[in-house]
């Protein structure tokens, strides 16, 4: 019985695509029951990690040739990994683009529902079955989820990009350039504190502008200091003693310094430290805190700048403190600009990678969804559109839910980049459709209660309120959505069939079952169809709320447009941060809410579609570079801890081999 079953389902199977080294699926459904057996096994029971390593990927430069790169555009890491350089855009100025697709989700349980996996089955779907060109654009995992609680993002089962370990565990050093860079300017801050709080102005004015070789003379960027404080004067000896002061003085506040140092790790005991307590600090002792490196605003930067010299002036432009009057201080101020852009100059150029079926895919950036504006680089999208060409596809994703993800997608980086998406591909699943309609909790490392093995149908109708509430968010921008529903091997029929027609029924241009995770871009063609179909249909984007409102109004429109808020309730110290930075002129920029992805409220419990609550914005910060204002909701933290059993427990190297074990 096994063995006619094996062969059934190998003949069925995109086998020629996953497994090279056998020419035809017949090879499998032939006389050779073992090996029958043996890959139907492998179907069911492999982790991500070995059907990863089942496929041997195309050497990059090999890769980078199909889709159309010169080799001077192309800097190799490896034989999987590639850098592409910017000059690409220069020319293909003129080239049209391609579709853009955003692909979103439900709000998820604690395990997440597949948007990754969506995202490059599609891809696969388009490309190695539709024959469309297609690109998918994915962020880079933090190290935080992959070694907490997460695991790694390179998507699963047979719609996943290759090498995963290589996906999951450093790639470029893309995130650690971040670290640099972010932690360079935090020890700027501190140190230029102390140096102004001990030396006289002559002294510390001396030392800022030493005399090199018998020669006393200003940098670039203190020139340009100079030129921002109205002193015209390029002679550091025709300064007069004001003038001196001025420049030579930000008088930081320290009790308003808003950057914190990061690292890339799960560590809640940097949420609150003290820093300053050597003896060589003299005394200059100060309250602080680590927040996780993809929460960095350079993070945002890399995320959202459209070339080299826009990501400079963005650098430049992050508000670190404001002076004891009560006037923004920036990384310019302090001198750290250049030597920013140093750090982040090979950062900013994309990662060319590739999925399991040979797919391209570009890797960049990883700003969170709930602490950030959670999406890939601007910079990525737009090399893909070129690259695609005009019938052809990208495919991006968002963060978490629709709500969180899709809106700042939309509010955010569109604004950024000022591309018009074509179609949103909503990610459901059963599972969580089950916990929005009252089932059990969905803790991570726990075994799912019978509600979710077992067919429930009133449990699914009841939860598809969720689904249908992200459909209007949709809506609310005027793009069509496709429903993609990632099927698990629980899910039965009538489960499947009754959410597809309620989707449909709520507005979705289709809805549609995939396989992608057992049968890779062949499970998902119809998905595939359906989202090329519905690209094809009138688009009448629009952005949810015009910046020229101000900062609390904006607020208000997403909390109760978005979320379902009655209305919104701010701190006294988030309201005196609206007034702040009203005042210093930066009132009219985007809102990015950093918020609970478990819940459209700001309560993690409230599973469904909350109603009645009101909106606590405990605090507001400005991330001026990146382009945003950044309200907290609640008791929203930046730091993310490790669970009881973190996933490094499983994560393992054969000193043999030299194999990653356990990563999932």
């Amino acid at each position: 019985k096994l063995k006619e079953t094996a062969s059934q389902i190998l003949c069925a199977a995109p086998w020629t695509l996953l497994l090279p080294e056998f020419t035809a699926a017949e090879h499998l459904c032939g006389h050779k029951g073992q090996l029958k057996i043996s890959w139907l096994l492998f179907v069911f029971f492999s982790s991500d990690i070995e059907i990863s390593r089942a496929q041997s990927p195309k050497a990059v430069d090999v890769l980078a040739k199909e889709i159309g790169l010169l080799t001077d555009e192309v800097e190799i890491y490896g034989q999987t990994k590639a850098k592409v350089r910017l000059s690409l855009l220069e020319r293909l100025k003129d080239q049209p683009d391609g579709k853009y697709v955003l692909v979103a989700g439900i709000t998820p349980t604690p395990l997440g529902e597949g948007k990754s996996t969506v995202t490059i089955g599609l891809v696969q779907a388009l490309t190695a079955h539709l024959n469309i060109n297609s690109f998918a654009c994915l962020r880079q995992p933090s190290q935080g989820p992959t070694f907490g609680v997460k695991g790694g993002a390179a998507g699963g089962g047979y719609a996943q990009v290759i090498p995963m370990e290589e996906f999951n565990l450093h790639l470029t050093g893309d995130i650690h350039a971040i670290t640099a860079a972010n932690n360079l300017l935090a020890a700027a801050i501190d140190a230029r504190i102390l140096h102004e709080n001990t030396q006289s102005d002559k002294a510390l004015y001396n030392r800022l502008v030493p005399v090199v070789n018998g020669v006393r003379g200003f940098s670039a960027i203190q020139l340009a200091r100079l030129r921002r404080l109205g002193i015209s004067k390029t002679d550091p000896g025709s300064l007069t003693e004001e003038e001196i002061h001025k420049f030579a003085r930000l008088d930081i506040d320290p009790s308003t310094i808003t950057w914190q140092r990061v690292v890339d790790t799960n560590d809640r005991f940097l949420r609150k430290i003290t820093v300053g307590q050597a003896n060589t600090e003299k005394g200059f002792v100060r309250q602080a805190q680590f927040d996780i490196a993809v929460a960095s605003e350079i993070m945002a930067i890399l995320a959202l700048t459209t070339s080299l010299q826009d990501m400079k002036e963005r650098l430049g432009k992050m508000v670190v403190a404001n002076d004891k009057k009560g006037e923004p201080v920036t990384a310019e101020d302090l001198g750290v600009t250049g030597a920013l852009a140093v750090l982040m100059k090979d950062a900013i150029k994309p990662t060319l990678m590739q999925t399991l079926e040979g797919t391209p895919v570009f890797v960049h950036a990883g700003p969170f969804a709930n602490i950030a504006h959670g999406n890939s680089s601007v910079l990525a999208d737009k090399i893909a559109l070129k690259l695609v060409g005009e019938k052809g596809f990208v495919v991006t994703e968002a963060g978490f839910g629709a709500d969180i993800g899709m809106e700042k997608f939309f509010n955010i980086k569109c604004r950024a980049s000022g591309l018009i998406p074509s179609v949103v591909v909503l990610v459901a699943t059963v599972r969580a459709l089950k916990m929005h309609g009252g089932g059990p909790n969905v803790t991570a490392g726990a075994p799912l209660k019978k509600e979710y093995t077992e067919e429930n149908l009133q449990l699914v109708a009841d939860g598809c309120c969720n689904l249908q509430k992200q459909i209007q968010i949709t809506q609310l921008f005027g793009v069509p959505v496709v429903v993609a529903l990632n099927v698990f091997k629980t899910d039965s029929p009538a489960e499947i069939d009754l959410v597809c027609k309620i989707a449909k029924q709520s507005g979705a241009f289709d809805a549609v079952p995939c396989d992608h995770w057992s049968a890779g871009g062949r499970g998902a063609v119809k998905l595939a169809q359906a989202v090329e179909k519905a690209a094809n249909q009138k688009n009448s984007f629009k952005y949810l709320y015009s910046l020229e409102l101000p900062i609390v109004e904006k607020i208000r429109i997403i909390a109760q447009k978005v979320y379902g808020a009655q209305d919104i309730e701010l701190s006294p110290a988030a309201q005196s941060q609206v007034d702040r930075y009203t005042r210093q002129g930066f009132g009219n920029l985007p809102i990015c809410m950093a918020k609970t992805h478990l819940s459209l409220s700001h309560q993690p419990e409230r599973k469904g579609v909350p109603t009645g609550f009101i909106l606590p914005i405990s605090d507001v910060r400005a991330s001026i570079g990146a382009g945003f204002i950044y309200p907290l909701v609640g008791t929203m933290s930046t730091m993310p801890g490790l669970p009881t059993r973190p996933c490094f427990y499983d994560i393992d190297l054969d000193p043999i081999t030299e194999q990653v074990k356990g990563l999932f």
